[in-house]
């Protein structure tokens, strides 16, 4: 899909046709994030930061599960 640049005040901008937006689940106002790839830039709505941060709070559940439903009676 090509996609072509725009003047935005002083900066560039991009825009992105409904169909990209409707396969992203996105709309006006939403954030995307750019993330780097040896490929080039992937365009995601999911935050990378909060899927890390999820990965390692559902290892330390995993690891202290015993502890957890202790704690839990």
């Amino acid at each position: 899909m090509k996609l072509k640049l725009r003047s935005v005040g002083t900066s560039t901008g991009v825009l992105l046709p409904k169909e990209m937006l409707v396969r992203l689940k996105v709309k006006k106002d939403d954030m995307l994030f750019a993330i780097e790839t040896p490929e080039g830039y992937l365009l995601t709505p999911y935050d990378p930061e909060v899927e890390r941060q999820l990965t390692k709070g559902r290892e330390f559940m995993a690891k202290y599960r015993d502890t957890f439903r202790a704690l839990a009676k």
